[in-house]
């Protein structure tokens, strides 16, 4: 469902993401692993279309972005730590004009509408603009924005940044469901333990290579390491110190 060959990406002298090859499966939820600086946030725009590799091809659900960019960013929702919004529209309005531009029906659009709201704790504020919304609840709203338009491949950037622990855990039994139903999720994450629960497998990335990548039992199996954390530090080449701090994005 994500499929990337030898994806580079400069900026000026600074090679950010350098020959990456990927491989997520429908009904995989891969956890996109790395230290600050390490090419997550760099991949993850260019597989949403917001910046061009200067080498390398890209498939999404099949399609080629290069070729068909529209058809490849209608199958895909990506989710990034500061997501964009229309601040003089309620959150209602908000989720009623994403679902027109992506072609959603009114029907289906206002069911699902109200289950999203409901689900994340946003029912009560939805007739509200959200200019007034605090950062944890213009995540829940984007979050449930990009839902809205069933995509099939979701790529989702600290996606439980800013989420109370309610919410993160709707997120991540959503993400679960949407997994079941065959959708695909690239998740960058900084929090080792919650890749360790929730993803099925995990690339460990670092100067925009990837180091390392698969189930998290074989990754720990592998390294005779006690926990992802042991392997993340071992394989990134972090020092002792910094063991509890845990990567930033990047």
């Amino acid at each position: 469902m994500i499929e990337t060959s030898g994806l580079t990406r400069r900026f000026g002298p600074l090679t950010a993401v350098a020959g990456l090859d990927l491989r997520v499966a429908p009904g995989e939820l891969y956890g996109f692993l790395g230290p600050n600086g390490a090419g997550k946030t760099t991949t993850l725009r260019m597989l949403a279309g917001l910046l061009r590799p200067h080498a390398g091809r890209i498939r999404l659900a099949g399609i080629d972005p290069a070729e068909e960019p529209r058809r490849a960013r209608s199958r895909t929702g990506f989710v990034p730590d500061t997501p964009p919004l229309y601040e003089h529209l309620t959150g209602r309005q908000h989720l009623g004009l994403v679902a027109s531009l992506y072609g959603v029906p009114p029907a289906a659009r206002d069911a699902r509408a109200v289950d999203l709201l409901e689900a994340f704790g946003l029912a009560e504020r939805a007739d509200e603009l959200i200019k007034g919304y605090s950062h944890g609840m213009r995540k829940k709203l984007h979050l449930a924005a990009v839902l809205l338009t069933r995509p099939r491949v979701l790529l989702l950037d600290e996606p439980t940044t800013g989420l109370d622990p309610r919410s993160a855990r709707v997120l991540k039994d959503l993400l679960q469901e949407f997994c079941d139903r065959g959708g695909t999720v690239l998740l960058s994450t900084h929090l080792l333990d919650t890749a360790e629960r929730i993803c099925h497998r995990v690339g460990i990335l670092d100067h925009g290579r990837l180091l390392a990548e698969g189930e998290v039992g074989a990754l720990l199996a592998g390294g005779a390491h006690g926990t992802l954390e042991d392997v993340f530090l071992r394989l990134t080449g972090e020092g002792s110190e910094t063991s509890h701090a845990g990567p930033g994005p990047g």
